[in-house]
C-alpha cells in the first residue's frame, strides 16, 4: 500500500479543483442550513422532548441520498468511460490501492461537508449561549454517527460506481442501494410477518440493521461494539466486491 498516499492525495486534488465539488457543498449547507433553522422554529414555539441536535441528525438520510451518489459516482465509473483506469492500473499500483484511494478521499470530504454543518451550532453558541436547544450529548454522538456510518454508505456509493461506465447510472444505483439499507429495512422491521415467533431470528437481523436505532443510541450515548463492527464490517464488503468487480472487468476488456 505504498502508493495509497499518493492516490488519495491526487484524488483529494481532483475533488477542490473541480466545480461540482462546490456546487455539491453549496446545495448540501444551503439545504442543512433550511432544515437546521425549521427546526429551531419549530422548538420557538413548541417546546419538544427531544433536542434540536437529535432532530437535525434523525434527517441525515435526506443528504446521504444525494450527497453519497454526487460524492463517489464518478470515482471509478468515470476513469472506465475514459479509459484511464486500465491506464492507471499498469503502472506499479494495485486495484486495491486505486479503489481505497478514491474512497478515503469521497470518506474525507463527506466527513468535511458534515463537519461544516458544526458552524450553525456555533453560531448558535456564540449569539445564544444560554439558549435550551444546545445539548451536547445528542450533539456530539450525532457527529460520531455520521463518522461510522459514512464508512459504510461511501463505500457502497464506491461499490455502485465500480458497476457501470456512466456515472449517472452509478449514481442512481448507489441511491437505490443507500434507500434500501436506511428506509428498505427500517420498513421490513414493521411488517406484521415478523412479529411471528418463527421469524425470530430474522427479526434480530433486521433490527441489528436498524439504522435509525443505531442513531437513537449514539445520540444517547451508547456506543454498542456490534453497531460499530457493522458498519466497519459492511463498508469493508463493499469495497471488497468493489475491487473484485474492478478486476473482473478489467479481465474481460
Amino acid at each position: 500500500m505504498k502508493h495509497f498516499p499518493t492516490i488519495l492525495s491526487h484524488e483529494i486534488r481532483m475533488l477542490l479543483v473541480s466545480s461540482s465539488t462546490y456546487i455539491a457543498a453549496v446545495l448540501f449547507l444551503a439545504l442543512m442550513g433550511f432544515i437546521f433553522t425549521g427546526i429551531l422554529e419549530n422548538y420557538s414555539h413548541t417546546p419538544r422532548e427531544l433536542s434540536p441536535s437529535a432532530v437535525f441528525f434523525q434527517l441525515f438520510w435526506i443528504p446521504v441520498f444525494f450527497m453519497v451518489p454526487l460524492l463517489t459516482m464518478k470515482c471509478i465509473s468515470e476513469e472506465r468511460r475514459h479509459g484511464t483506469l486500465e491506464t492507471l492500473l499498469t503502472a506499479p499500483v494495485s486495484t486495491a490501492e486505486v479503489v481505497l484511494g478514491k474512497y478515503a478521499a469521497a470518506y474525507l470530504l463527506y466527513l468535511g461537508l458534515w463537519a461544516a454543518t458544526g458552524g450553525f451550532f456555533f453560531i448558535l453558541t456564540r449569539f445564544a449561549p444560554d439558549s435550551r436547544f444546545i445539548d451536547l450529548g445528542p450533539l456530539l454522538g450525532g457527529y460520531l454517527f455520521i463518522a461510522v456510518s459514512g464508512l459504510f454508505f461511501v463505500a457502497v456509493g464506491v461499490f455502485a460506481s465500480s458497476l457501470s461506465r456512466n456515472q449517472a447510472v452509478a449514481g442512481i444505483l448507489a441511491f437505490a442501494l443507500l434507500f434500501a439499507l436506511i428506509i428498505g429495512l427500517k420498513f421490513v422491521g414493521t411488517l406484521e410477518l415478523l412479529k411471528a415467533d418463527a421469524m425470530a431470528p430474522l427479526r434480530n437481523v433486521v433490527e441489528y440493521t436498524n439504522v435509525f436505532r443505531h442513531l437513537e443510541d449514539f445520540s444517547r450515548g451508547i456506543v454498542d461494539t456490534r453497531q460499530l463492527l457493522y458498519y466497519v464490517s459492511g463498508g469493508a464488503l463493499a469495497l471488497i466486491f468493489s475491487i473484485l468487480g474492478v478486476e473482473a472487468k478489467l479481465l474481460h476488456s
